[in-house]
């Protein structure tokens, strides 16, 4: 059984925007600390943005683009992207874990404890 699952993937134009969304109803205002990752087929995975009761952390690649929030009411984790450029193109990724939090979290990848998301595929075409 999946405990953390993407949706809001697509195609947009460059500039474009689109709102992931991530059901995680196991994990969120739990002990686990929240992020997003993506990746380009060929390449690694790469950490994008962090967030924990509130307080956020993201790479310099889209500061200032992308916001991550959560909602506790509806047990759900959401990253907003705006002004998308082909370099965005990549399987996005909902993770959760027990130890590692924000920029840790982001650099290192989730622990031996942690867990993924599917994925939700974007694409903005060049």
């Amino acid at each position: 059984q999946a405990h953390l699952v993407e949706t809001g993937g697509g195609s947009v134009q460059s500039g474009g925007s689109l709102r992931l969304s991530c059901d995680a109803s196991k994990y969120l205002y739990s002990r686990y600390c929240m992020g997003w990752f993506r990746q380009v087929p060929g390449k690694e995975r790469e950490g994008v943005a962090a967030i924990d009761r509130g307080t956020t952390y993201y790479v310099d690649s889209v500061k200032g683009r992308f916001t991550n929030s959560e909602d506790n009411v509806k047990k759900t984790l959401y990253l907003e992207m705006n002004n998308l450029s082909p370099e965005d193109t990549a399987m996005y990724y909902c993770v959760a874990d027990p130890g590692r939090c924000l920029r840790e979290l982001v650099i290192l990848s989730p622990g031996p404890d942690g867990d993924w998301g599917q994925g939700t595929l974007v694409i903005v075409p060049s």
